[in-house]
């Protein structure tokens, strides 16, 4: 079995130090930054690699308070998993991260921003791809680490990370993957600039957020809860399924009913966003022309941006569909050669 460290010593030159943006080296067990000097740990195999926003927390930052949140609640949790077998058939069994272990090249680097318990970055890492897990939270990461132990998992490495400080260099890799993170910051927009800046030229960026339309459902279950108890269960299936168990349930009822915060975006609104960074908009799920999305669809191949009929006519199909995820879209863009 490899170290802890092994992941990040062999690929050291991607990373740089939160605070200064200094390169990294290894000493005596721990991390030094060889700008600033300030020195980081290993805790549980996971580097410590946080360092806190300078904002004022009264000014807006929600930073803290969703760390704290999924430090006591990490999602999705590995109780139905025992090992790499149960993994790789948990992921076939839904189209996305078999779309994407299928699609994704061999031999290349992958960063997941707010990989939370890592289930996606160690299925990723699996077949022969250079995975790296981030997220804020170090309780979410003690699981993955611990599976990837586990298994002997040696492509996928976690580490601790806020994204508003990332701890790689700009153009570090040619696809990154944020799925229903940005929804739970301060500013989703100044997020995705932050982790935008780290694609390749040439690579993809994969967004994924909470839909204004695709939400309503679990808005009118949240006051419903509110109104009848959280026994009451109307719309969300994942609280149905009688395959479940309540810890699962638990985790899954907390994290879309009981977040200290969420935002809600538009298909017109992340258009705008790789618009004002350099991104060509590539693909989405679903689509946001007239088109239906199709489990053979080639998500990294361009496709039509649609217009303003097909994207009112996209998101308010989510209005009845988009329960069944919570209310997600993904938006895939590609970053432009001069851009």
């Amino acid at each position: 079995m490899s170290s802890p460290m092994t992941h990040m010593l062999e690929n050291m030159e991607i990373f740089i130090c939160p605070i200064c943006s200094g390169g990294l080296e290894m000493f005596s067990g721990a991390i030094r930054c060889k700008g600033c000097g300030n020195n980081y740990r290993f805790e549980g195999g996971v580097p410590l690699l946080f360092w806190p926003n300078d904002w004022d927390e009264s000014q807006g930052d929600v930073t803290s308070v969703i760390k704290s949140f999924y430090e006591k609640t990490p999602f999705p949790n590995y109780d139905d998993l025992e090992d790499a077998g149960d993994l790789v058939n948990k992921a076939e069994k839904g189209f996305f991260a078999r779309m994407l272990n299928e699609q994704i090249p061999f031999n290349i680097r992958v960063l997941e921003v707010g990989c939370g318990t890592g289930q996606l970055s160690n299925f990723l890492g699996i077949a022969n791809r250079r995975v790296f897990g981030a997220d804020i939270c170090l309780n979410s990461l003690r699981l993955a680490q611990e599976f990837k132990e586990k298994n002997d998992l040696r492509n996928a490495g976690f580490y601790q990370m806020n994204l508003f400080r990332p701890i790689f260099k700009e153009k570090s890799f040619p696809l990154v993957i944020c799925n229903g993170v940005l929804h739970h910051t301060s500013d989703p927009f100044l997020g995705f600039k932050s982790i935008a800046g780290l694609v390749k030229k040439g690579g993809f960026i994969m967004v994924g957020l909470y839909n204004r339309y695709g939400r309503l459902a679990t808005d009118i279950q949240r006051l419903v809860f509110s109104v009848f108890g959280e026994k009451s269960v109307i719309f969300d299936k994942q609280l149905k399924r009688k395959d479940t168990g309540g810890v699962k349930k638990n985790t899954w009822f907390l994290d879309q009913y009981k977040n200290p915060h969420e935002s809600k975006h538009t298909v017109g609104e992340v258009l705008r966003w790789f618009d004002q960074t350099g991104f060509d908009f590539v693909n989405s799920i679903p689509k946001i022309t007239f088109e239906p999305f199709s489990e053979k669809e080639r998500l990294f191949r361009a496709s039509p941006r649609g217009n303003a009929l097909s994207h009112f006519t996209a998101q308010g199909r989510l209005v009845f569909t988009g329960h069944r995820e919570g209310g997600l879209f993904l938006m895939i863009g590609k970053r432009r050669l001069n851009g």
